[in-house]
């Protein structure tokens, strides 16, 4: 493994990719936290303790790694940008515009990114603004509504916080762009990945605390199994094959070859699991906007992880975007006219419509045991940790499916120009 690991740091362009990734995720991480001006520092430990009781600011504790607990400058994270992504893939489908944008390659899709950063800042400075009313007036606190995060409150104070989160925003979106230009791996991934393991030293402190050695020692051998099955099942494939006619061209021949198209069983990634937790995000942007009682009560005692009400919600969501994600990422039809345009054919389906039906077929029954399988490993774990009464670990299936799933994404990518330059990788 060692030798392994070594293999990156002997070539010259994947150790500055590496290591530019890392930059990076420290930069995150220090503006993490970084508190914002205005902020009451000695009340923060109060905003902490709400986040580990699982409600509405668990959400937001998630995917910042805590740093909307610190009231950082990085507090509202990455996922304003994962909304925006989800909005803009939904009208994708739905508006012509869109849709064409898509279909021009390069240059369109530069336009729908520009869109996504445009909305990006939009929701980002709403979210800011819900947030920083809701700190001021202790709409979160469901057991300390007296809770003042900012006791000097003014107009100018407010906008200064709000466009000081908005702004925090813009630039966390910039250096998830520079990863994925410049690093290793998808950059808002790796953001998300950090966030969720920067968080699991205190999480595995506070779990041993409140349920005990034994219950610890289980939890950890559950984690443990759940990390076996997922590499397993994440690399299940299927493969079709597809057969190149000859042709000539002068004096050459060219084709007559063979390759095949790997389906993985889990097409979509963990795309659907963070899009799920988004959606369920909303309904709490919502609750820091309009100042209704019930729907602050009704979303901070139904939507976390120990309600079962949350989590036939959150199993159904991840299905229906594992499905989404999949025609998103691969396109039958798309995908047969490349085969036909290259001269290419399935065995026993010709080329066309007949490809494209047999294609869809094909992603159909894979998806099924796909999306059930990331349903049931982010709901599952919280089986016991409900019946035990362990509320420190919210959203734990979530969690390690995200580490597992980036961690996977980002060694395939390594091996990939690992075995470019002739070298051992990590999955070979």
């Amino acid at each position: 493994m060692l030798s392994r690991l070594a293999n990156i740091f002997k070539i010259a362009d994947l150790r500055k990719k590496v290591l530019f990734t890392l930059f990076i995720v420290a930069m995150y991480q220090l503006g993490a936290n970084i508190p914002v001006p205005g902020v009451d520092i000695h009340q923060l430990q109060a905003l902490k303790t709400q986040a580990q009781q699982n409600g509405i600011l668990a959400y937001l504790s998630l995917f910042t790694g805590g740093a909307i607990t610190r009231m950082a400058v990085f507090g509202l994270g990455i996922m304003p940008y994962i909304t925006s992504s989800i909005i803009i893939q939904m009208l994708t489908t739905a508006i012509p515009k869109l849709e064409q944008w898509r279909d021009e390659g390069p240059i369109g899709q530069k336009k729908l990114t520009q869109t996504t950063r445009y909305l990006t800042v939009a929701l980002a400075l709403m979210q800011a603004s819900g947030l920083t009313y809701a700190f001021h007036s202790g709409g979160l606190f469901s057991s300390s509504s007296g809770t003042d995060l900012i006791p000097d409150w003014n107009f100018p104070r407010a906008a200064y916080i709000v466009l000081t989160l908005t702004a925090g925003t813009a630039f966390v979106m910039w250096l998830g762009e520079l990863i994925t230009e410049h690093g290793i791996g998808n950059g808002m991934s790796i953001l998300i990945f950090a966030n969720v393991v920067s968080t699991l030293p205190g999480v595995g402190a506070l779990v041993l605390s409140q349920g005990g050695g034994i219950k610890f020692s289980v939890i950890v051998a559950l984690t443990i199994a759940m990390l076996v099955a997922i590499v397993f099942i994440e690399q299940g494939q299927r493969r079709i094959l597809v057969v190149y006619a000859k042709r000539m061209q002068g004096r050459k021949m060219y084709g007559g070859q063979s390759n095949y198209i790997p389906l993985k069983v889990n097409q979509a990634g963990v795309i659907p699991v963070i899009f799920a937790s988004s959606i369920l995000y909303i309904p709490v942007l919502l609750s820091n906007v309009i100042p209704w009682k019930s729907m602050r009560t009704f979303i901070s005692q139904n939507l976390q992880s120990t309600s079962m009400y949350y989590i036939s919600i959150y199993g159904g969501l991840v299905i229906l975007f594992a499905y989404f994600f999949v025609r998103v990422v691969f396109d039958p039809y798309q995908q047969s006219e490349m085969i036909r345009k290259q001269g290419g054919y399935i065995p026993g389906y010709r080329p066309g419509p007949p490809t494209e039906r047999f294609l869809t077929r094909i992603l159909n029954r894979i998806t099924l045991p796909g999306s059930f399988y990331l349903a049931i490993f982010a709901i599952l774990p919280a089986i016991p940790l409900i019946y035990w009464h362990i509320t420190q670990v919210p959203f734990y299936g979530t969690t390690v499916l995200i580490a597992v799933g980036v961690s996977l994404a980002t060694l395939q990518q390594i091996d990939s120009q690992l075995m470019m330059r002739n070298y051992e990788g990590f999955l070979s």
